[in-house]
């Protein structure tokens, strides 16, 4: 995986970025991840190259649904609105985390304390405790410092990588 490039960001998104990075490189079956807003926009991808839509393969690993962080920031979305909706249906409090175990892959979401959402793609043979764990401890360190200026930053920030590198 090639790390995104933090040049220019404020130390808290770098180190938003160096979180994502080590999440995806320590954990192992972790394919991709991207954290999403509370409206569904994508704030941080674990592979920045294939959120700008360029399609670069890996070897056998793949980064995503499809190959796409917007993909999976997509699906990652649509499950939280739906567990929400739900919850509240159901008057069960708020929703922690979903997980989905496929036969050839895993999809996990998890709330974070500012309503936005993390979700990882993982591998048909991860260890879904363990992908569940080292979420929780991403949280836990990013959570806190996801306010409203740092996540206007992260969108700006994809946006300019997506407008700045188009060939």
């Amino acid at each position: 995986m090639t790390a995104p490039s933090t040049y220019g960001l404020s130390n808290e998104a770098r180190n938003l970025h160096w979180l994502l990075t080590n999440l995806v490189e320590e954990v192992p079956g972790i394919q991709s991840v991207a954290v999403v807003s509370s409206d569904g926009l994508l704030l941080l991808a674990s592979d920045p190259g294939v959120a700008r839509g360029a399609r670069e393969s890996y070897g056998e690993r793949r980064s995503g649904p499809r190959g796409s962080a917007a993909d999976l920031a997509t699906i990652v979305s649509g499950i939280g609105s739906l567990t929400i909706g739900a919850a509240k249906l159901m008057k069960y409090g708020g929703v922690k985390h979903t997980m989905v175990a496929m036969d050839e892959g895993s999809l996990f979401v998890m709330s974070v304390s500012d309503g936005s959402l993390l979700g990882v793609h993982g591998s048909a043979d991860c260890d879904m405790s363990v992908v569940a764990y080292h979420m929780a401890l991403f949280v836990g360190r990013a959570g806190h410092v996801l306010t409203p200026e740092l996540r206007s930053e992260l969108r700006k920030s994809l946006e300019s990588d997506s407008t700045g590198s188009a060939r």
